[in-house]
């Protein structure tokens, strides 16, 4: 049974920083296509940022620059570094993953998702 749970979320101000992690069980990060998602309230959610089994990254355009998705080999753990966080990436954040490669953000290309963790942002 795979299970994929989040932490490091929280509270933090406009301009902070937070790493996100996604702690896998039953499913290895390294030979699958893997993302985080967000969704804030009252919207959709939408595709922040994937990594390939290539390593090859994708981010959406509202955080590029600011935000890197990156796997732990030794650890089975994939993450998101947020810098320079704004009041608009106030969202619950899920990690997800996919069963094989490839590269979409497409959210119904990601089979298990994780339960979320809560990130306000205050100006």
């Amino acid at each position: 049974q795979v299970q994929l749970v989040e932490s490091g979320g929280g509270s933090v101000q406009s301009g902070g920083s937070l790493r996100l992690s996604c702690a896998a069980s039953g499913y290895d990060f390294s030979t699958s296509l893997a993302g985080w998602f967000r969704q804030a309230p009252g919207k959709e959610r939408e595709a922040v940022a994937r990594l390939s089994t290539e390593g090859n990254t994708r981010y959406a355009d509202s955080v590029k620059g600011r935000f890197t998705i990156f796997r732990d080999y030794a650890k089975n753990t994939l993450s998101l570094q947020m810098n320079n966080l704004k009041p608009e990436d106030t969202a619950m954040y899920y990690c997800a993953a996919a069963i094989g490669g490839g590269d979409s953000l497409d959210a119904s290309r990601y089979r298990y998702w994780g339960q979320g963790t809560q990130v306000p942002v205050s100006s």
